[in-house]
């Protein structure tokens, strides 16, 4: 199969992506909006940035209207957001938080989950994530427009909470105790308790 994006409509060109860029981790972002709604949504094109400043991004396209999400108009006005990272644990509760509600609903509310004040944002947490990254808005960048439409947003991370009960050897994470869940094509997800190692070249 060969596929030029100038051939295919954008729709299935990204379901091409989906079903090869994998497994993809999911940035479950906490904003508050300007009259103080919170908000959560889930976003599976995520990663770091680097370490020096600490930052991230994530990458939340346009709704079917062509229009940003209410995670990203958030954002633009309050220069802030959490990243929460998804256990198995919590995984339906994610999803749930995918409906898209009107904008003056609580995707807290809807999904049952607990609004947790942060220490240097406005945004809140998510209580039920075991780890969550409070970040600043260090840019967005605006790379499609109308439905589905690209944009990226780079946070710097200004505050990292890590739940002690996850807390393995030498002080870091045990991948095992974190079971977090990554993102595949179309309905599937995955699970990060199945796992090898590799020596890097002259270890």
């Amino acid at each position: 199969m060969e596929l030029d994006p100038a051939d295919v409509r954008p729709a299935v060109f990204y379901q091409h992506m989906i079903h090869t860029i994998v497994p993809r981790p999911i940035a479950w972002v906490s904003t508050v909006s300007s009259v103080g709604v919170s908000n959560v949504a889930p976003f599976s094109f995520f990663t770091g940035v680097g370490s020096r400043p600490p930052s991230l991004l994530f990458c939340p396209a346009n709704n079917l209207k062509g229009y940003p999400k209410d995670t990203l108009r958030n954002i633009q006005a309050l220069g802030d957001f959490v990243v929460n990272v998804v256990p198995f644990a919590v995984s339906d509760q994610m999803n749930a938080s995918a409906a898209e509600l009107p904008t003056d609903e609580s995707e807290f509310e809807a999904c049952g989950l607990t609004a947790v004040p942060s220490v240097k944002v406005k945004s809140p947490r998510v209580g039920e994530s075991p780890v969550q990254f409070e970040c600043t808005t260090l840019q967005i960048l605006n790379i499609g427009d109308g439905p589905g439409g690209a944009n990226v947003v780079i946070g710097k991370v200004v505050h990292l909470h890590i739940d002690d009960a996850i807390i393995g050897v030498r002080d870091l994470v045990d991948p095992d105790l974190l079971d977090a869940v990554g993102r595949m094509g179309g309905l599937s997800y995955c699970r990060t308790t199945n796992r090898f190692d590799l020596r890097r070249p002259g270890s």
